[in-house]
């Protein structure tokens, strides 16, 4: 009975420490840059400019997506809604980003239907191109 106390414990030992050593990504110093992303799900229609834009403030990340098309209202992201701007007949949406390394998944709300809906879409990132925006 000890012994499997004991390998019990160890175990949770190992697993708490194993999390912890986990590497959490790392922002880009803050600036702006842009990086270019693939977007996926949906019909294929759409599309988001790439590159994209990523604002780092104070080591967050913020994405600039411009979609193809002024018909997506809002995006929610982690169950956030995030409301569009349109601009120059495009919908604009600044979301945060956790992670470059990690696919952004997202819903975004299209009014082009005959009535409004909701489509999942993920955005991958490609870290590889990241670039300082020059001015």
């Amino acid at each position: 009975m000890r012994k499997k106390t004991l390998c019990l414990a160890l175990a949770i030992l190992l697993l708490v420490l194993g999390l912890g050593c986990q590497k959490k990504a790392k922002a880009p110093a803050d600036g702006t840059y842009t990086v270019a992303i693939t977007l996926t799900g949906g019909t294929g229609k759409a599309k988001i400019a790439s590159p994209v834009q990523l604002v780092v403030k104070d080591g967050q990340m913020s994405a600039i997506l411009v979609w193809s098309s002024s018909n997506y209202d809002y995006m929610k992201v982690n169950g956030v809604r995030y409301d569009a701007v349109i601009e120059e007949g495009h919908s604009t949406f600044t979301v945060p980003v956790a992670s470059l390394e990690e696919p952004l998944p997202v819903v975004a709300d299209t009014v082009a239907m005959s009535t409004p809906h909701e489509i999942e879409y993920t955005i991958t990132f490609d870290p590889a191109t990241l670039a300082a925006e020059t001015k």
